[in-house]
């Protein structure tokens, strides 16, 4: 990673919390929830940051089924709460317990690190309780390499994957764009947190390459008709039906990356369709 590089990928890192504003016209339901509680969660690369949200009679029932949600930011912004406002819809919607990871991220970290820490919290909570996995952006293609990892270590068994606007090929090159995922963005990506091009065509880095889909839970996988990541969700939705795995897919249409925020009316719509696909596959 060339020192331009490291310092745009610091900064990134750094200033997330301060910059990342988004979801706050989806807060459809959870803004009465308490405040997440915090949890350490045990990993093989060390203790993670685990959030908690839940309606209070939820709280410390460690058997009451549990969503994984991790959150996106281009492997770059370390900040779970960007996604507050959709852990607590889940949460008060679905009548889950939310668990929204604070994974490390680049220039601080790089692949597989934050994929191993996801994977081992989803396998940890499913200890105790159902698990379904789910995450927007790089997050969604987070969720669909733990149900990979899962599928391929026997260490657990999701029953969902929810995966919006995923980027699930690292490997292929994409059209420049003038949308939100942009082509220089894509170019910082792969040289902070997949600094070895050998790497980013293994499944748990492009899923989308994975070799066999068989075996993998029902996925619920949401693009937008502009996105520069359309592809990737669209034929991961096709290969997966290829596959025998049932599929909810969805698009927004007439609308980039941030596909709910664009659509606000229509999110709602979406929204609660994902929130009851997750209560019905963790019942």
């Amino acid at each position: 990673m060339r020192p331009a590089q490291r310092l745009q990928a610091t900064l990134l890192h750094a200033t997330a919390r301060f910059t990342v504003r988004y979801g706050e016209q989806l807060r459809f339901a959870g803004s009465e929830l308490p405040r997440p509680r915090r949890l350490q969660v045990p990993t093989r690369h060390g203790s993670v940051t685990v959030w908690e949200y839940a309606a209070p009679a939820l709280r410390g029932h460690d058997d009451t089924p549990v969503h994984v949600h991790l959150h996106g930011g281009a492997w770059l912004m370390r900040h779970p709460f960007m996604d507050d406002w959709w852990c607590r819809y889940l949460a008060a919607t679905a009548g889950v317990r939310v668990l929204n990871v604070d994974f490390r991220t680049a220039p601080y970290a790089v692949y597989p690190l934050a994929q191993e820490q996801s994977h081992d919290v989803a396998a940890w909570a499913a200890t105790s309780a159902a698990v379904s996995v789910g995450g927007f952006s790089s997050g969604g293609g987070m969720a669909a390499a733990v149900c990979l990892m899962a599928r391929d270590t026997g260490s657990f068994t999701p029953r969902l994957q929810v995966l919006g606007v995923p980027a699930l090929d690292l490997a292929t090159e994409v059209l420049p764009g003038t949308g939100a995922i942009s082509a220089s963005l894509r170019t910082l990506v792969r040289a902070a947190y997949f600094p070895d091009p050998m790497t980013r065509s293994e499944p748990y880095a492009s899923p989308l390459l994975a070799p066999s889909l068989a075996g993998l839970p029902r996925a619920l996988v949401l693009t937008a008709e502009r996105d520069a990541l359309r592809r990737d969700g669209d034929d991961y939705a096709v290969r997966l039906r290829d596959a025998g795995v049932g599929v909810w897919h969805d698009v927004t249409p007439g609308a980039d990356h941030y596909f709910l925020t664009e659509d606000p009316a229509r999110a709602r719509t979406t929204m609660a369709r994902m929130a009851a696909e997750v209560a019905a596959a963790l019942a």
